[in-house]
């Protein structure tokens, strides 16, 4: 049995190219990604990526676009199944932050901790603010009104979610899943604005 890849035939070969680029930045990391090997690990010729998306770094930063709005979807998820007031929904979307860290740690360097996107780019641009924006709106609704609010929750979030998904917090590796949650929300819940 052969390790190359299937070749592709049909279907949307833009986001066939999109799922290989994630792929391929998890596995080798950002130093070593490059257009032809997501077209080898897509099955596709190696000008394929380059006629969609140009450069290695149009590729990412279209991969930084999707991530973002993946990113607020976590958020909304946990959002969705928390009770409805407004702090509630701020520890929720904190709990999702921390969630697509832990699942796709190698897209969430990309989004925050890379300068290879391009965030001049409309489509990221737009997905990068609608995220933000989320948190502005979540901030507010809980009784945030300074711009040190939303630093306070966002840097408590981030900083969680980074500490997670590198491992460093290393008091909490041997929790389970509904430890680590109730740890996460414990210290959110410190950083809610208070009307």
């Amino acid at each position: 049995m052969s390790d190359e890849p299937k070749p592709y035939h049909h279907g949307d070969l833009r986001a066939v190219l999109l799922h290989a680029a994630e792929a391929e930045l998890a596995e080798r990391g950002i130093e070593a990604f490059s257009l032809r090997s997501v077209a080898k690990r897509a099955g596709v010729s190696h000008a394929a990526p380059a006629h969609h998306f140009g450069d290695a770094g149009g590729l990412l930063t279209a991969l930084a676009a999707q991530g973002f709005q993946q990113f607020l979807a976590a958020q909304m998820a946990r959002e969705a199944v928390a009770p409805p007031d407004p702090p509630a929904q701020l520890v929720a979307a904190g709990l999702g932050y921390v969630d697509f860290a832990l699942e796709r740690p190698a897209l969430f360097r990309l989004l925050f901790g890379s300068s290879r996107p391009e965030y001049g780019n409309a489509d990221l641009l737009r997905a990068a603010e609608a995220a933000y924006l989320h948190l502005v709106h979540l901030v507010q609704a809980a009784g945030g009104r300074t711009v040190a609010d939303e630093a306070a929750v966002w840097a408590t979030a981030h900083g969680l979610a980074d500490l997670l998904a590198a491992g460093r917090l290393r008091s909490v590796g041997s929790f389970s899943a509904v430890e680590r949650d109730a740890m996460i929300r414990g210290v959110m819940e410190r950083v809610v604005p208070r009307p």
